[in-house]
């Protein structure tokens, strides 16, 4: 507050590039690529640009939605390569939530308020729902149930497990596959974005609420007196929890905190297989290959977009 006046957080502008290079031991012949590179639009966030480059250049190209809004690009590459690349630049606004989201409503109502039910939790409950194999063990059930008290508020509930993730759990990099389960990392107590966010929608599934996984990116400051440097931000993934007026409160476990104007939304899902940035098919005989990610997020004050 300053000469008696409150200072409002404003709305962000962001620079995101994000480049993935795929090098082959071996010639490949065809390449078939889909990714979910492109934030989405929402009620805070506003996708102010995007350019997706893949070299080779693509025969066919194309983009479609998915059955959740999501924004897929599709790309099939028929010059033999030993190398992919595929880059894409997008320019967001985001805005900061506001003071309703965390601080009334269905946020301060006991969060048994927030399971789906009737016609308005209708296209919720799906959200509600086990994974195959199974992930809502009684393993995971005991270590959920300390922060859901009955008649919590569900901020609070949010908050509690939010926190106790991040207490209890160690990230360590390459601890953890895109097809590690949720008991495995409930076994190792470590594990990245990913594995954390997918515990705590476990958690929340397992007690009736409907919770949806997150990807996308987050702003990073560096230290005071420090430049940024370029390319060492990574994709990210938090959860989020709908509530009866049909919102999403976003959870980031890995950061304790919950969502706000620093997080960049490109997709959500029930699981990481719904949104992940990349995914394909190639022909080759090659016997090993390599894959390099660089992630930059950077403020956007405006002009020519950099490289």
């Amino acid at each position: 507050m300053t000469d008696g006046r409150v200072e409002r957080a404003t709305s962000r502008r962001y620079q995101i590039a994000h480049r993935t290079v795929y090098r082959y031991s071996d010639v490949v012949t065809s390449s078939y690529g889909r990714g979910f590179l492109i934030p989405r639009d929402s009620a805070r966030q506003r996708c102010l640009s995007h350019e997706l480059s893949i070299e080779p250049a693509p025969a066919d190209s194309s983009t479609s939605r998915d059955v959740y809004g999501n924004i897929s690009s599709y790309f099939h590459v028929t010059d033999a390569h030993h190398t992919l690349s595929v880059t894409s630049k997008s320019v967001v606004e985001v805005d900061p939530p506001p003071p309703a989201l965390y601080g009334s409503g269905s946020a301060r109502a006991p969060w048994e308020i927030a399971r789906p039910v009737g016609l308005d939790g209708a296209l919720a409950t799906e959200f509600t729902l086990d994974l195959q194999p199974p992930e809502l063990t009684d393993e995971l059930r005991a270590y959920a149930a300390p922060s859901f008290e009955s008649g919590r508020p569900l901020i609070e509930v949010l908050r509690d497990l939010t926190s106790r993730i991040y207490s209890d759990f160690t990230y360590q990099s390459g601890s953890t596959t895109v097809s590690t389960r949720v008991g495995e990392v409930l076994a190792a107590r470590k594990g990245v974005c990913q594995d954390f966010a997918r515990l705590a929608i476990a958690c929340l599934r397992a007690n009736g609420l409907a919770a949806s996984y997150v990807s996308g990116y987050l702003a990073t400051d560096p230290p005071p007196g420090k430049d940024r440097m370029i390319g060492i931000d990574a994709t990210h993934a938090w959860a989020s929890v709908w509530t009866p007026q049909n919102q999403w409160l976003g959870l980031d476990p890995t950061n304790d905190q919950m969502v706000d104007e620093r997080y960049i939304f490109v997709g959500f899902g029930r699981d990481y297989a719904d949104v992940p940035p990349l995914r394909g098919i190639i022909y080759t005989d090659a016997e090993s290959s390599v894959i390099d990610v660089s992630v930059d997020v950077a403020p956007y004050e405006g002009g020519v977009l950099r490289a």
